[in-house]
């Protein structure tokens, strides 16, 4: 067998379920963003916390790196072997988008940030920006990790991929309180409204992987939206008064 995608779509019933939870997570994120009254900030931790943050982090990317070259080790024996399918997948259209919305997002919270000291700012535009992508890649990774292609036996596989994936998405995020400057807003929820609505638009098409134009677009995106509930995070506090009058 040959895979022409990473994982399967979504079918009937499930793909209807998934649009369905997508859809109330956008509505949930509208009404909280209607509802917050006043940006929130973090509680930055001490320096003993900060060190343990930075251990977690570490460890957890030796341990995806490990963890990704065993998982790719298995799929080469077991596609050998013919035990499982082979990949021809089509070219990577989202990278591109990628790239520059990583080099964007720099630049703007690096502006956002200038006026606490260029030190603030690089420390800042490299926090933002390390965090922006796992905005979107962790509820995408938590709805394709039951439909991905996987060497057998299936379920330990998956958790040997994600289970260390989860743990540097959720480390970096945590790098976000070290920040000062770091607030959730208006802008921020429903910029993240905004993108699980079209993941929910994306899951009424099966969530099908981005290899024709329209599920390509949807990838497309709700990427671009991820990075700027990013770079929302950054913004002052005028900033943000002026964006939720915009929004109000």
């Amino acid at each position: 067998m040959t895979y022409n995608s990473s994982w399967s779509p979504y079918m009937g019933s499930g793909a209807v379920l998934l649009t369905i939870v997508l859809v109330i997570i956008t509505g949930a994120l509208v009404i909280l963003g209607t509802r917050l009254r006043r940006p929130l900030g973090a509680t930055r931790p001490g320096r003993t916390v900060t060190f343990f943050l930075f251990v977690m982090w570490i460890l957890s990317i030796v341990t995806d790196t490990n963890s990704t070259r065993v998982y790719g080790l298995a799929f080469q024996q077991q596609r050998a072997s013919g035990q499982v399918g082979k990949f021809v997948l089509p070219p990577d259209r989202i990278l591109p988008v990628t790239v520059i919305s990583v080099l964007v997002t720099f630049v703007v919270i690096l502006i956002l940030c200038r006026h606490h000291g260029w030190k603030m700012a690089l420390g800042n535009a490299i926090l933002g920006t390390m965090a922006a992508p796992w905005i979107f890649e962790l509820p995408f990774d938590l709805i394709i990790v039951g439909k991905v292609y996987t060497p057998l036996p299936a379920t330990p596989f998956r958790g040997l991929y994600f289970l260390p994936l989860f743990l540097i998405e959720i480390s970096t995020f945590s790098l976000l309180t070290l920040s000062p400057l770091v607030r959730l807003s208006r802008a921020t929820l429903f910029s993240l409204a905004g993108m699980f609505f079209v993941f929910a638009i994306w899951a009424a098409f099966g969530f099908v992987y981005p290899g024709t134009p329209i599920p390509i677009a949807l990838n497309a995106i709700s990427k671009v939206l991820c990075f700027v509930a990013a770079i929302t995070l950054f913004l002052p506090l005028k900033g943000i008064a002026a964006q939720e009058k915009v929004l109000l």
